[in-house]
Order: structure tokens, then sequence, then C-alpha cells
């Protein structure tokens, strides 16, 4: 099959965990991965960011060998046929599934198990995470009997129990609070410290912000950016926010053409040469300094300018849905 070919332009090697190269997916006239390159260096924590709809679940598939591309071609672990290397990813899905009635730490070693590794070194290692999880009391329990986060996590030890060298979430923090998406977030930081390459795709820009060192956003099947965090802020000027005692002087030529006038304080764009001319002229003019900040973009602000302000409602809207459900 096309998929499985391996592709000239790609270099899978150890410097990269996954590779995409012109990866093309449709259903029916639906064109949901178009043409996406990606490259996942090995050992990094790697983000898939983008509203729900945007072609992420299709593109982790398309990754994993769990469905095939219609154009393009893919690598995982440098193995141009992804299924050969099942045993050594751990995989994650959107849609969660556990047996009820099945015992905590029977179903973290019984997922391990699919991965090929022993049902007793798995029940060994599933009762020791959960007891470095605080959560030793409910490894004898039925999944029936734990709350939803409980559940996640049994799930995702499942997915981490066979010590696979690529970790691949899909939307890992969906439907978890606050104080266990922390903890998932540890998690993900203890794995990438052990040298396992974890990507993961999500709708909420906070965990990319905190967690990734680089990104792709994704909108409409297709990357729209492809780079570190700081990169994509870098594509943003820092703001400046002045307060000055005086409303007006001389020294207001030197204010940007754009400067805005809000709630008594000035809002501009850091000027291309910095901030010193401008200091200069406020002093020399005696303006009155009274407050000045200079705030660098956050990952939000870059999102919106990436891909424009639609997408970046329908994400916050995904979230909101999400919170209420």
């Amino acid at each position: 099959m096309i998929g499985d070919l391996p592709a000239s332009p790609m270099t899978s090697g150890p410097s990269y965990a996954v590779e995409g190269h012109g990866l093309v997916k449709t259903f029916g006239d639906f064109r949901a991965v178009d043409g996406i390159d990606i490259a996942v260096p090995a050992g990094s924590i790697y983000g898939i960011l983008g509203p729900n709809g945007a072609g992420k679940t299709t593109l982790l598939r398309t990754l994993l060998g769990i469905i095939d591309p219609d154009e393009g071609h893919r690598a995982l672990l440098g193995d141009p046929v992804p299924l050969r290397q099942a045993r050594n990813v751990g995989y994650l899905p959107e849609e969660r599934g556990l047996y009820p009635s099945m015992k905590a730490s029977e179903a973290v070693a019984f997922m391990g198990a699919l991965r090929g590794l022993p049902l007793k070194v798995g029940r060994q290692r599933a009762r020791a995470m959960l007891e470095d999880y605080g959560m030793g009391a409910s490894a004898e329990k039925p999944i029936r009997q734990l709350s939803k986060g409980m559940a996640q996590t049994v799930q995702l030890f499942g997915t981490i129990v066979h010590e696979p060298r690529l970790i691949v979430l899909d939307e890992p923090f969906s439907g978890l609070d606050a104080f266990n998406q922390g903890k998932l977030e540890s998690l993900i930081r203890e794995q990438a410290k052990r040298g396992v390459t974890v990507l993961f795709s999500t709708h909420v820009i906070a965990h990319a912000e905190r967690l990734c060192e680089r990104i792709a956003i994704v909108a409409g099947g297709r990357v729209r950016f492809d780079g570190t965090v700081a990169e994509a802020r870098d594509r943003l000027r820092p703001q400046v926010r002045l307060r000055t005692r005086l409303s007006d002087g001389n020294w207001r030529r030197a204010l940007p053409p754009e400067t805005l006038a809000e709630d008594g304080a000035w809002h501009f764009a850091l000027p291309q040469d910095g901030i010193e001319p401008l200091l200069r002229a406020l002093l020399d003019g005696n303006a009155g300094i009274e407050s000045l900040s200079i705030e660098r973009p956050g990952l939000h602000d870059a999102f919106v300018a990436i891909v424009g302000e639609a997408a970046a409602r329908q994400m916050q809207d995904d979230q909101a849905r999400e919170a209420a459900a």
C-alpha cells in the first residue's frame, strides 16, 4: 500500500521518532488530512494543537498505521511499516474504553499484555504504578467503582506499562479536572525525562504552552505552523503598556503611529529599534513615567495570528462544551 512505501524525501532514523511526508487522507469528499508534513524529534514532547475537527485524530491514526493514507509516506521509529513497531508504542485513543468489571491492576496488566508484556510483570508494575500515584487502595477495585479521572489514569498506565519508546496520546486531558490534569502533565514530563518521545493532540492551548518543546498547529487538515513554542510567539512583537503623568507633550511624537489609548494608558507594539529611543523622548519631555511594562505575546495570541479568530473561538467553544459535559 502506498502508505507503507519509504519516501525518498524522508530521513528516518534515530533523530526522529515519527515522520510523515505529504500525507493525505480523505473520507468521501472530505479531506481530513490535506498534505501534511511532520517530523517529531526523538525524546521530545511534541504537541498537535487545533480545534476539534481539525484532523488531529486522523493524522495520529495515520502516523500509527491504524489507517493508511491515500497519499504520502510515514515512518514510525524509523520503520516505514508503523504496525511493526506496535510493541514499542503506547497509544491512548480519544475514545476511552475499559472493561467495567475488571480490576484496576488487571486492566493495566491486560493492556500491557496486548503489547507483549508478560502478565506477571504487568501486574507487578501495575500495582507499583498505582501505589506511586496514590491509587494503591484502588488497585483491586473494579473499574466501575472508580471515578472518571481514576479510570482514565488506569487506562493511561495501561498505555505506558510496557515501557514504550513512543507514547501517543489523543486529547489526554479531556474529561479531567484541574487536579488530575496537573498530575498528567507531571507524568508526561517524567516520561520525557526517561528519554521517551511523547506526541499528543490537544485543543487546549495552555497544555501545549506548558509542556511542549515543539508544536504543530493544525486547522482544516493542514499544518499552519511547525516549530517551537518560542518561535510561534516570536511571530508577534512584544506589547508595551505605558502610563504617564502628563497626557500630552512633544514626547507624544515618539509613540508609534498604531498606539492605542485605553484605561488611561498607552498600548503599542514594541518598536523595531527597541524601547530606549522612546524612553529618552519621555525623559527629555518630562512626560512623568508612572509605569511601563513589556509583555511577550502568549501562545494564544500566536495561535490567533496563525489560524485566525474563528479557529480560536472554536477552541474556546470546545473547552466550554467539555467543561459543561
